[in-house]
């Protein structure tokens, strides 16, 4: 049986090219006096003869990692999925490399996560936070001032650092407004958790839309902690029980289950029961009907966190907050009373 091969290591490249070891490690992390020329013949000769450069070692003599930490609910819902892949994708442009944490939308998880990224020594932190969080204390407890901190889509204004937001008032006046237009006659909503600020923005939208087109504002139609799919079918049905003819979902997967409550009690939607989603995850267009949504564009979120740090690192100034628009796609399921 042959003996395996061992791995090179920086003094066997040292003695192929014969460089020290000091010149060779400078050259493959990128750090101190090294002639380009230099660097280039030991980056070559590294990747010839598969040399793995470990990261997390220098990091830990460096003090920095080069490292971004993201936390997110669910890897497994697109809008997440998306947000994370183009941040990594901004993050490796600049050679920074990615932890990935989820924190399955439960606070003890989040707080393991937090845990974990910190004892890794990452620069910063990208975060959404868990719908189950009442308040920011225990991310002040544990993420050091030397981190940074940026946060997106679910966001705690207390918190220093950026906040990566979506217009969340507007797309939910937008949905709100598009079910009005269409004829629908008693809009309730499938609402998120209050203690989330991207839930309380959506509802002072759907209820001012509701106000400036002359119409009651009725909290008895209003279905709060209404984000996944067997909960809003649940409260679908108490909609249609008090006469609801329309819901605008703040989530896509309540959205899904309002559609199959509707088809349960032999309700065509859209004829006589319109719903509008928000996130405009894949299976919208799938779905028959269809599903009209409202677009957060979690691309552009993505970007806008990873851009926040980046450029703050470049610049040396503080980290930036911004806010994304979002619109409104149409489709089958709210396509007017007939």
């Amino acid at each position: 049986m042959d003996e395996p091969l061992s791995k090179p290591t920086i003094r066997d490249i040292a003695r192929i090219l014969g460089l020290n070891a000091s010149t060779v490690s400078r050259a493959l992390s990128g750090n101190g006096p090294v002639k380009a020329e230099t660097r280039e013949r030991v980056l070559a000769e590294a990747k010839r003869c598969g040399y793995e450069f470990n990261s997390i070692a220098s990091s830990l003599r460096k003090g920095v990692s080069n490292t971004v930490g993201i936390i997110v609910p669910r890897i497994s819902r697109q809008f997440f999925a998306q947000a994370i892949g183009h941040a990594e994708m901004e993050l490796n442009k600049e050679g920074y490399s990615t932890i990935i944490c989820q924190s399955h939308d439960r606070f003890e998880e989040e707080k393991q996560a937090l845990r974990t990224l910190v004892r890794s020594r990452v620069e910063a932190i990208i975060m959404s936070h868990s719908i189950e969080d009442h308040d920011s204390s225990h991310i002040r407890a544990i993420v050091p001032d030397s981190i940074k901190l940026i946060q997106f889509d679910r966001v705690f204004y207390d918190l220093p650092g950026a906040k990566i937001i979506n217009d969340n008032y507007r797309g939910g006046y937008e949905a709100t407004r598009h079910l009005i237009e269409r004829g629908y006659r008693k809009i309730g909503t499938l609402a998120g958790f209050m203690n989330t600020e991207a839930y309380r923005e959506r509802l002072r939208g759907y209820r001012q839309a509701l106000l400036d087109a002359g119409r009651k504002y009725d909290e008895d139609i209003v279905f709060f902690d209404s984000i996944v799919r067997d909960v809003g079918f649940r409260n679908a049905l108490k909609a249609i029980d008090k006469g609801c003819d329309a819901l605008y979902c703040t989530g896509d997967y309540s959205a899904l289950g309002a559609v199959e409550a509707a088809s349960s009690r032999g309700i065509p939607c859209p004829d006589r029961f319109g719903v509008v989603g928000t996130a405009d995850e894949e299976f919208d267009s799938l779905m028959r009907p269809s599903l009209t949504s409202i677009a957060q564009n979690p691309d552009l979120l993505g970007r806008s966190a990873a851009r926040s740090f980046l450029d703050s690192v470049r610049t040396g100034e503080e980290l930036a907050s911004s806010v994304v628009r979002v619109h409104l796609i149409i489709r089958e399921s709210s396509s007017g009373m007939r």
